[in-house]
């Protein structure tokens, strides 16, 4: 699985890296949110145990921490990058990339937002 990002204004795009699947995107996706907390392990994708890590745990610090990060479970402006998958059928986004886009609170009163996605390159 390649490693992308997203954006969301309720909206998320997902940047996909040099070798990303073709384009995607889809409306009214549940995103919830996950502490993968990278600013707190460095960014280190193996000390998040996410699905990725077999692929980029070695791209540079700048590379890893230029994005929030997000799990990618299917199909307001912040961008992620994809380090993870998830079985939810939705976004599961890192607290700070949910916080980005739950403007009002919502979202966390809820324990979710419904959101659009589309990916893009990630410019990497």
């Amino acid at each position: 699985m390649p490693v992308s990002v997203l954006v969301l204004v309720a909206l998320v795009v997902v940047c996909l890296s040099a070798n990303g699947a073709a384009a995607q995107q889809a409306s009214g996706v549940a995103a919830t949110y996950n502490l993968y907390s990278p600013e707190k392990i460095n960014w280190d994708l193996h000390g998040a145990s996410v699905f990725c890590a077999t692929w980029d745990a070695d791209m540079p610090l700048a590379w890893r921490q230029r994005y929030g990060w997000t799990a990618f479970c299917g199909p307001a402006g912040a961008h992620a990058r994809v380090v993870d998958q998830c079985g939810n059928g939705g976004l599961d986004l890192d607290a700070a990339v949910f916080q980005q886009i739950d403007t009002n609170g919502g979202g966390a009163a809820n324990g979710h937002l419904v959101v659009d996605y589309e990916f893009v390159g990630c410019q990497d």
